[in-house]
């Protein structure tokens, strides 16, 4: 793919690789390299995770760092990492239909867009906006039972930090395979289907708007730079002419394209994500039974700790997991389809 500048120089253009659709890729080495390279993302931004999670369900507002050493000193290292394995066992086929859907969405609805006379532009951000919804459509199919297992989990804090973590589910489970008993005995298979709807409203939207800033400020980046090369031409500096940025420089403007998507993705859905996290989670009390909370019941309570501030508790740990996760796996995601391209 070749980018000009605003002025249409062609001797600044820039040569960035090309872009690698569905039908150039090993299925297979796809796959397997994916499940491998996004298992070791995953366990390196989970932390992360446990701290967001917890503080969205806290009823009063705990910083990162009063929540850190708490879960530090109570629990140690092995509290940020509570439901990690449950968790991997979901990411592996999820992560799979999530590559597989927006990999054929893209190709598909972008071909189809050129095909109708839209420009390059216009193709590529409505393709990323329907892959961004079909992918995190088809991933939560496997995501919302493991995440409602792996968040109740996440929560379990010792009796000592208890008054900081602010757990409402009072069951205590003894690891994953026991959540899942006891969640099915419960509530049954609709128990693991919690906070369903409200996931789709939150993450399909999200991907939307992530996979089409993500394209937009990539060109926008690249095209800065183009300009920027032919404003500062020397009369020696003609070999301009066809230039390739090396690895470093595509890593680092894919990086950057993707932590200002991510905030831009996190302002807007956090609030949905907040709801989500606590239907999956916190449980009300009716005559001595627990029942799941309703939507309206959660809102009230959001409303009743602080209203919309209280919806954008866990803002920090979100953002800046989303934007290790999404610079890390776009990185790592463009890598895996140079790796798994077929052989000419």
């Amino acid at each position: 793919m070749s980018l000009g500048t605003a002025e249409d120089d062609p001797g600044s253009e820039i040569h960035i690789p090309a872009e690698i659709d569905w039908h150039m890729l090993d299925k297979s080495k796809f796959f397997y390299l994916g499940a491998a390279l996004f298992s070791g993302v995953s366990f390196t931004l989970y932390p992360m995770v446990v701290l967001k999670t917890r503080q969205q369900v806290s009823s009063a507002r705990f910083s990162c760092l009063n929540m850190s050493c708490a879960i530090m000193r109570y629990e140690g290292l092995r509290g940020f990492y509570k439901g990690f394995g449950t968790s991997l066992m979901g990411t592996v086929p999820a992560r799979a239909l999530y590559m597989a859907s927006l990999e054929v969405t893209k190709s598909n609805v972008g071909t189809a867009f050129l095909e109708l006379g839209f420009s390059e532009t216009t193709a590529v951000a409505v393709a990323n906006a329907a892959a961004g919804v079909t992918s995190a459509m088809a991933a939560q199919l496997v995501w919302t039972p493991v995440d409602v297992v792996s968040q109740r989990l996440m929560v379990q804090g010792s009796a000592g930090s208890k008054n900081i973590l602010a757990n409402h589910n009072y069951e205590s489970y003894r690891n994953g395979f026991d959540a899942f008993r006891k969640i099915l005995c419960a509530d049954g298979a609709r128990g693991f289907y919690r906070g369903f709807g409200i996931s789709i409203l939150t993450y399909a939207p999200s991907n939307a708007v992530w996979w089409t800033s993500y394209s937009m400020v990539h060109r926008l980046i690249w095209g800065a730079f183009g300009s920027y090369m032919s404003k500062g031409k020397t009369e020696s500096s003609d070999n301009l002419s066809g230039f390739r940025p090396n690895s470093k420089t595509v890593v680092a403007v894919q990086g950057l394209s993707a932590v200002m998507a991510s905030g831009v993705s996190a302002i807007v859905t956090m609030p949905l994500d907040t709801i989500k996290t606590r239907l999956q989670v916190l449980d009300s009390e009716e005559h001595g039974r627990r029942r799941p909370l309703t939507f309206v019941q959660t809102v009230r309570n959001l409303v009743k700790e602080g209203g919309l501030p209280a919806c954008y508790r866990g803002l920090g740990p979100r953002w800046a997991s989303m934007s290790l996760s999404a610079t890390t796996m776009i990185t790592t995601y463009e890598f895996l389809k140079r790796m798994s391209t077929k052989s000419p």
